[in-house]
């Protein structure tokens, strides 16, 4: 069997995206205990997008591990990282295609499956696990309003990603 190799070059650009994606998720987000609104997200996209499903998983649950545990919001549950790397391989999944085109329900089913199901649904069991002061039905109508906000923030920013990374994967992709 062979095996692909990867470049120095991509490994850099997929740790510049996970050191992004930390940057956006501790300090550019609003966050508080078990609600998180921000644009963390972009850098998985265009993970995702450019690289494919494994690269964007791997980013995804890199920057969670080391971001939880170089500035901690809460506690450390390995729940959270295997949540990141799924809401990663879901977006490589529905984003990466070789022409670097996406119709709008290429855009809607990941963000939906992301948001709704392994954010809103998996998340939220663990945040209630960690955090049992509210029943998981506390938890999932408290988050409710998180991704009432991240799906449409969502919708609208990754179209605008993906014109980005038509255009970046000449320059990354070699």
């Amino acid at each position: 069997m062979k095996t692909k190799r990867i470049s120095v070059r991509t490994i850099t650009y997929l740790a510049l995206l996970a050191a992004l994606e930390i940057v956006l998720n501790r300090f550019c987000s609003i966050n508080t205990m078990g609600l998180k609104i921000g644009f963390s997200f972009v850098p998985i996209v265009v993970a995702a997008s450019l690289f494919g499903p494994v690269h964007a998983a791997a980013v995804y649950a890199l920057a969670d591990f080391l971001g939880a545990i170089l500035s901690p919001i809460g506690q450390y549950h390995p729940g959270f990282t295997v949540c990141a790397a799924l809401m990663g391989f879901v977006w490589g999944i529905f984003l990466h295609t070789k022409e670097g085109h996406t119709g709008f329900l290429r855009i809607l089913a990941p963000s939906l499956i992301n948001n709704l199901v392994i954010g809103l649904l998996v998340n939220t069991a663990w945040v209630a696990m960690l955090y049992g002061s509210k029943t998981y039905a506390g938890w999932f109508l408290y988050r409710l309003s998180e991704y009432a906000v991240l799906v449409p923030l969502n919708l609208v920013i990754t179209p605008v990603l993906l014109r980005l990374c038509r255009d970046l994967r000449k320059f990354v992709i070699k």
